[in-house]
């Protein structure tokens, strides 16, 4: 592996970022680029994200598009407060819970026309845009247009998701592009063109909602154009819990975010540093407090609209403290109960710009490219997020009609003292809470720089109980360990009582900004496991 050594004993691949006036870091070099642009044009970080976004959808299709989700948290310093933005649509009113299991199904099928919701990117991006833009639509969407329509040679890592799976206009001459290989969407950058004519109203009231409506009506979906009128956005309020001097910042339910808040709660009062980094007892702690967070996920995090989530109950010290009581340090738990409170490719940027806002904006299509549904010569695949409603009538995250489902994309914030520190994100679907904590971990516990705290080797454990309902976690989950853990930790874990194995590949995708407040600058970090970088001006 490339890179160098860091003044510590970490291991980085490269150095940190630095800028004075603005900050772009995402999962390919283009989307960065464009987002630089922008910010050298005099727009706002928010303009950045957006040009970032729209780049992102063609460039690296397996994880993100206008047919999927977003969520935002955006830093506005003339209110010096942060700002949440959920963009994530709802299922379809046509369809309900009786029809589904009348087709005698126990979940919602991973893809097809039954696991369609509400595209909510698009509205996304025009709340965002109305709110804190100042560039015009044309001058945003122009580099992703730009790019679908001359191509692009695809790069390596997002070549390899490519072939795993892709969908009809995505396979030219039927098959997956290679590395370097150009690739064009002329259906893409037709439709990003009637958006940046015509706004959000094309997507969702004027011809584009028309072709949905009919290519869905076609494969038997039950996504209509009155769903997509009626879809809105929503500005809410996001939650904190302090860490080591730190609020960490996270966007309530529908959202798994909480769960980061959760983890830390539970890792506070211990002292890791002294326990070694990535060490067996260190790695034995997140782990059986991961278990305890997501017991409660499965059990909790719902639309709040559809469902009471008791949210300030679950991501309060007191509820953590009880709920540590379960973990044994010398053992690991092979099943853990919820508590009893009371009433799978993504995309992640972050941007900042001379004024001191900062993004942190994430972005999916959920299983890679969705559905598998592609709408006539739009370009872009629809989402399958309504494959993570439950179908038990009991459970709070059940499907109903025009509910949103239960998300896994979560970004993340970090304020010090009431100022902005840390805007990033760790994306991966189930990992990402657990690759948000090892991140924060890093920085607070262990006094890694920004690249070096996502450079280093990180653990995943799966087996959690699913948010869908079902079997509740059995043998105590598994252990991943991404290469560069010692055996001595993986020994270490094995005695624990913890099942281990090694693997490569999904242990996320971060990005993150930092402002260094003694230095005033910025500082940008982009992660070594994918194509992407960070780049400032």
């Amino acid at each position: 592996m490339r890179g160098r050594r860091s003044t510590s004993s970490h291991f980085v691949t490269r150095s940190e970022v630095l800028a004075g006036r603005g900050m772009a870091a995402t999962s390919q070099p283009l989307a960065t680029g464009a987002a630089v642009d922008v910010l050298k044009a005099g727009g706002s970080a928010v303009d950045a994200a957006i040009a970032a976004n729209a780049v992102l959808g063609v460039v690296e299709p397996t994880g993100a598009g206008i047919g999927g989700d977003l969520f935002a948290l955006v830093w506005d310093p003339a209110g010096r407060r942060l700002q949440g933005l959920n963009a994530s649509g709802r299922t379809p009113l046509a369809l309900t819970l009786d029809m589904l299991v009348d087709q005698g199904l126990s979940a919602i099928p991973q893809r097809g026309p039954l696991s369609v919701s509400v595209p909510g990117c698009v509205d996304g991006w025009h709340h965002l845009h109305r709110r804190f833009g100042r560039m015009a639509w044309a001058d945003l969407l122009a580099p992703a247009i730009d790019l679908a329509r001359r191509g692009f040679p695809v790069t390596e890592v997002i070549a390899e998701e490519w072939r795993a799976g892709g969908e009809a206009v995505f396979l030219p001459s039927g098959e997956a592009p290679t590395k370097g290989q150009t690739f064009r969407n002329p259906g893409l950058a037709d439709t990003l063109d009637q958006i940046a004519r015509h706004g959000r109203d094309a997507f969702y009231r004027g011809a584009i909602a028309d072709v949905l409506d009919g290519f869905c009506r076609r494969e038997g979906c039950f996504l209509r154009k009155a769903d997509l009128e009626a879809h809105r956005s929503d500005w809410v309020d996001p939650v904190s819990t302090s860490y080591r001097g730190h609020e960490v910042w996270e966007l309530p339910p529908n959202g798994q975010g909480i769960a980061v808040l959760q983890i830390l709660n539970l890792l506070e009062p211990d002292d890791l540093p002294s326990l070694g980094h990535n060490s067996a007892a260190a790695l034995h702690r997140f782990i059986e407090a991961k278990k305890l967070a997501y017991e409660d996920r499965a059990r909790h995090y719902a639309d709040p609209a559809h469902a009471h989530v008791p949210v300030a109950r679950l991501i309060s010290k007191d509820y953590a403290e009880q709920r540590r009581a379960l973990m044994d340090m010398q053992r690991a738990a092979t099943s853990q109960p919820a508590g009893a409170v009371e009433a799978c490719d993504t995309v992640y940027l972050t941007t900042a710009d001379a004024d001191r806002y900062m993004v942190s904006l994430i972005q999916s299509n959920f299983r890679g490219f969705g559905s598998g549904l592609v709408p006539d010569g739009l370009g872009f695949g629809l989402q399958s997020r309504g494959e993570l409603l439950a179908l038990d009538p009991t459970h709070a995250n059940v499907y109903a009609p025009r509910k949103r489902p239960f998300h896994t994309i979560v970004p993340g914030f970090v304020t010090r003292d009431g100022a902005p520190w840390l805007s990033f994100g760790v994306m991966g679907g189930d990992m990402q809470p657990q690759g948000q904590v090892q991140v924060l971990s890093n920085l607070v516990d262990f006094g890694m720089g920004l690249q070096e705290a996502g450079d280093v080797p990180r653990v995943r454990h799966v087996g959690s109980s699913r948010p869908t309902g079902g079997e509740p976690m059995r043998d105590g989950g598994e252990v991943l360990l991404e290469p560069g853990i010692s055996v001595e930790a993986r020994d270490g874990l094995e005695g624990l009582g913890h099942r281990v194995r090694y693997a490569v590949g999904g242990f996320g995708g971060y990005q993150a900004i930092a402002f260094d407040a003694a230095q005033r600058c910025w500082v940008g970090a982009s992660e070594s496991r994918k194509d992407g970088h960070a780049a400032g001006c």
